[in-house]
C-alpha cells in the first residue's frame, strides 16, 4: 500500500521560486480571471495605473517608498512603461486631500501585465514599511549606532530584503548573513545568551570569545545573562581588559526596572575603573520612544522586531486612463479615486510637493519626482549604489521630519 507523502513535491519550504515570482504565479486569482474574460470578449485597452497610498500607519505626513529595483526586474521584458520615484524617495500624504502622489506610474495593454499587480504591491508595501521604520528609529537615535537584529522575527525568505530595506532607510549594520553578503558588507553581531549557557559562565563564554573569534570582529560582551548587568559590566572589563569594547544589555521588559538607571549605574562603574571608552549597547523590544529616552545614555541600539514586523505601507494599483486602438483617451476612474495621469513636483528649497495633471514643472525649481524607469520593457535607470541611497535616503528624512513639508495641488 502506498503512503501518501506529506512532503511538498518541488521544494522544501513554503516559498516561490524567482520564475515564480517573475512569471506571476504568486497573483491573486481573480487577476487571472480578469485576463481570461477580458481575452474572451477581445478587449484589451491600453490603460495608465498609478500605485499609491494615502495614508501610512504613522503620525508624520511622510514616508519611504523602496522596493523599485525589485518591481524593475519583475517588469523588465514586458511591453509597457514604467515610471517611479527613486529607491529611498520620501513621499508625502495629507489626510486632508483627496489627491495623492503617485510612487509607480505603469502604462501599457492591460491584460500584459495585469497578472503582476500582486507581486508589485507585495514588492513595494513590505519594502517600504521596513523603510520608513528604519528611518523613523534613526531619528529617534540621532546618530548614535543602529544594528538590525529583527530577521529571526520573520521568514527567512524575507531576510534579505528586510536587511537591504532597513539598511537604505539609514541603519547603520546588519546582522543577517545573507542580507549582508548580497549588501556586499561585513555582517555585525555579538554573541546569543545560548553561547553563554552552554558555556555556563559569563566570564570564561567571553574569554573565549576573545580567544576563538576573529579580532576584526568587535569584543562586545552580553552582561545579562546570569548576573546583574553593573556587575557583570565590571567582570567582563576586568576579564577583557583593553580587547573590550562594549557591552550589550538585552535584558527582557519582564526584568529590566528602569532601564535608563540600570545603563547609567553600568556607565559610571566602568568609567570608574578605566573604561571610558567601553560602549553601551541595548537591545530588546526597542521602539523609537525607548531609543529617545536611553539615547543619550547608550552608543548604540540593536533594534529587532520593531524593524522586521513593521507595518506595511497600504499601495494600491488604481486605472485612471484608458485609450482605445483608435488613440482615443478617456478618463475614468473607480469611486473614491482621482482620474488622469497625476505628475509629482517638488521645489527641495521650500519642501513643497504639487500635484498636478500638468506633464510641467510649475516653475525651473520644481523637479519631477516620477522618472523613467522602464520603457517598452527596458530597464532605462541606472540603479543608484546602496551606500549613495541610503546617504540620500537619511538627509532627505532629516529635512521632511521637521514637518514643514506640504502637499499643493495645481
Amino acid at each position: 500500500m502506498k503512503t501518501e507523502t506529506r512532503d511538498l513535491e518541488d521544494r522544501l519550504f513554503w516559498i516561490p521560486k524567482e520564475k515564480e515570482i517573475k512569471d506571476a504565479v504568486t497573483t491573486d486569482v481573480y487577476f487571472q480571471y480578469a485576463v481570461e474574460a477580458l481575452e474572451f470578449a477581445k478587449i484589451n485597452p491600453r490603460v495608465t495605473m498609478e500605485v499609491y497610498t494615502r495614508k501610512t500607519p504613522f503620525s508624520d505626513n511622510w514616508a519611504v517608498v523602496c522596493g523599485i529595483y525589485e518591481v524593475a526586474k519583475l517588469l523588465e521584458g514586458l511591453p509597457i512603461d514604467v515610471d517611479s520615484m527613486e529607491e529611498g524617495e520620501v513621499f508625502l500624504t495629507d489626510p486632508n486631500l483627496a489627491v495623492y502622489e503617485p510612487v509607480i506610474r505603469i502604462t501599457g495593454k492591460y491584460t500584459d501585465f495585469a497578472r503582476y499587480e500582486n507581486p508589485i504591491l507585495g514588492f513595494l508595501c513590505q519594502s517600504s514599511g521596513i523603510c520608513t521604520k528604519s528611518a523613523r528609529v534613526v531619528l529617534a537615535a540621532r546618530g548614535k549606532i543602529g544594528m538590525s537584529f529583527g530577521t529571526r522575527r520573520a521568514h527567512p525568505a524575507l531576510a534579505a530584503m528586510i536587511e537591504r530595506s532597513s539598511y537604505i532607510g539609514g541603519i547603520d549594520s546588519v546582522s543577517n548573513v545573507l542580507g549582508a553578503k548580497l549588501l556586499k558588507k561585513e555582517a555585525s553581531g555579538t554573541m546569543p545568551h545560548a553561547f553563554i549557557l552552554c558555556i555556563g559562565d559569563e566570564v570564561r563564554a567571553w574569554k573565549i570569545f576573545n580567544e576563538a573569534i576573529s579580532k576584526r570582529v568587535q569584543r562586545i560582551a552580553l552582561i545579562d545573562t546570569f548576573s546583574d548587568e553593573k556587575i557583570a559590566a565590571i567582570k567582563a572589563l576586568e576579564a577583557l581588559g583593553d580587547d573590550l569594547y562594549g557591552v550589550r544589555l538585552d535584558t527582557p521588559s519582564s526584568r529590566r526596572g528602569d532601564l535608563k538607571k540600570i545603563v547609567q549605574e553600568v556607565r559610571w562603574e566602568l568609567k570608574a575603573r578605566g573604561g571610558k571608552d567601553v560602549k553601551i549597547f541595548v537591545s530588546g523590544g526597542l521602539d523609537e520612544a525607548e531609543i529617545t529616552d536611553l539615547r543619550d545614555w547608550v552608543d548604540g541600539f540593536g533594534i529587532g522586531t520593531s524593524i522586521s514586523t513593521s507595518p506595511v505601507l497600504d499601495f494600491g494599483g488604481k486605472i485612471v486612463l484608458l485609450e482605445d486602438d483608435a488613440g482615443k483617451r478617456t478618463l475614468t476612474a473607480k469611486r473614491g479615486d482621482l482620474s488622469g495621469v497625476k505628475n509629482v513636483f517638488r521645489d527641495y528649497s521650500t519642501l513643497t510637493d504639487v500635484i498636478t495633471l500638468d506633464s510641467k514643472p510649475p516653475s525651473k525649481n520644481y523637479r519631477a519626482l516620477l522618472q523613467p524607469l522602464i520603457r517598452n520593457g527596458a530597464i532605462v535607470r541606472d540603479f543608484i549604489p546602496v551606500d549613495e541611497l541610503r546617504q540620500r535616503t537619511v538627509e532627505n528624512v532629516k529635512l521632511f521630519s521637521k514637518g514643514t513639508a506640504r502637499m499643493i495641488v495645481k
